[in-house]
């Protein structure tokens, strides 16, 4: 899944899209990746002579990559995808600029509208996040 069809599935857009492709997905798992690109502006601030990438992006990536996987189960034009908790969160490495974040996440549970999900993201094979997250299928507001 390219990005044109992954901002079909979900309403993230850039700057904000975490997401560069979906390399595999089943009924329960996905596997995405996202290029960092070295003049990425958050690298500007965060930090200026050490730049690496927030671990709150890493996770903001794997709840992207949790919707794209929840969208095949609801109706998206009628619901949308919004994270409701992170627990056990775990920062195991830093993430720098040019680097590619490889992100897996698996469905473990659902109840109804609730989905219950665990991710790994990893940069050339090594853990740099992992997170287990909550989402719920929520109406989406007429604007």
């Amino acid at each position: 899944m390219n990005r044109e069809e992954i901002e079909q599935q979900i309403p993230h857009r850039p700057p904000f899209l975490w997401l560069d492709e979906v390399v595999s997905m089943d009924e329960t798992s996905i596997h995405a990746r996202k290029t960092l690109p070295p003049d990425l502006d958050v690298f500007r601030g965060h930090y200026p002579h050490f730049p690496v990438l927030p671990g709150v992006l890493q996770c903001e990536a794997a709840m992207q990559a949790g919707a794209v996987l929840i969208s095949q189960m609801i109706e998206t034009g009628d619901k949308v995808p919004v994270a409701t908790r992170m627990n056990n969160v775990q920062f195991r490495r830093l993430v720098r600029p040019g680097e590619t974040l490889d992100i897996e996440v698996t469905l473990t549970e659902r109840l109804q509208d609730a989905f219950f999900l665990k991710a790994r993201v990893s940069v050339g094979g090594q853990v740099s996040a992992r997170l287990e997250f909550a989402c719920a299928a929520a109406p989406m507001a007429d604007q």
